[in-house]
């Protein structure tokens, strides 16, 4: 049996797929209230489903553009006053109309490549909630945001990928440090980076042949993981880095 509604809408950014979308299917099956935001929206499946569910607002938002977090948070609170949930999604590792694709050697760097990378996957979810503390300040909420393990700079024995270990290691510091403030200005804001485990998505289609038998997780698998692991928050552990068993990371 699944929970009661959340009582005030969950948004989720980077929804039109992998786990974004499949956690917009779950929230929606729930019967929550649900904000899905992604670059072109009416453009993906998300279009099908704000058609079969009023509950379901779809909001376009190029996330790695600098003025999109903030305008993103100022066309939700023309929707509501409270959120109860934030879901950050988006991220990049390769993108081939950027001619973008994990670094194997420090040759293969690029300042473009690294700007992108932490625009979207750093700086856009900290800016987002920035632009949504004051729909977080007065009831019990949660901002998420998708991390990964091979942000954990302890944890990292194999190099590589300088763009998306680092902004990856970057955002779990800027959610750390939103959590430390958070304690003071929204107490019971809980405020988590999550790792989903590599999923079978379209982020990691290209490297899914080194991953081991029973280590590729579906999106919905991971988005009821999660999901179980955001119902289960509470404040005291806001600023964690866990993983989708709600074990904590190294960082």
């Amino acid at each position: 049996m699944s929970p009661p509604p959340l009582p005030y809408p969950v948004l989720i950014t980077g929804a039109s797929s992998g786990i974004g979308l499949a956690l917009t299917r779950l929230h929606l099956w729930r019967g929550n209230q649900v904000i899905a935001s992604s670059r072109e929206p009416e453009q993906s499946p998300l279009a099908a489903l704000a058609a079969q569910h009023d509950q379901l607002a779809l909001l376009a938002a190029d996330l790695a553009h600098p003025q999109a977090p903030a305008a993103l948070a100022r066309d939700v609170m023309t929707r509501t006053e409270h959120l109860s949930r934030v879901i950050y999604c988006a991220a990049v590792l390769h993108d081939n109309n950027l001619n973008m694709s994990p670094e194997k050697r420090l040759e293969d760097l690029s300042l473009e490549n690294l700007e992108h990378s932490f625009r979207l996957n750093a700086w856009a979810p900290i800016l987002l909630a920035q632009g949504l503390l004051p729909l977080l300040r007065r009831q019990p909420a949660t901002f998420a945001a998708i991390s990964a393990r091979v942000g954990s700079i302890s944890d990292n024995h194999l190099g590589g990928w300088y763009s998306y270990r680092s902004s990856k290691a970057a955002l779990n510091q800027l959610m750390r440090t939103f959590a430390v403030e958070a304690r003071r200005r929204a107490p019971d804001l809980t405020v988590l980076a999550l790792h989903p485990g590599t999923t079978d998505t379209p982020l990691s289609a290209p490297f899914q042949s080194r991953v081991p038998e029973g280590k590729l997780f579906s999106p919905d698998w991971v988005a009821e993981q999660l999901t179980e692991q955001l119902d289960q928050a509470t404040p005291e552990q806001s600023g964690g880095f866990i993983n989708w068993r709600g074990e904590p990371l190294p960082w």
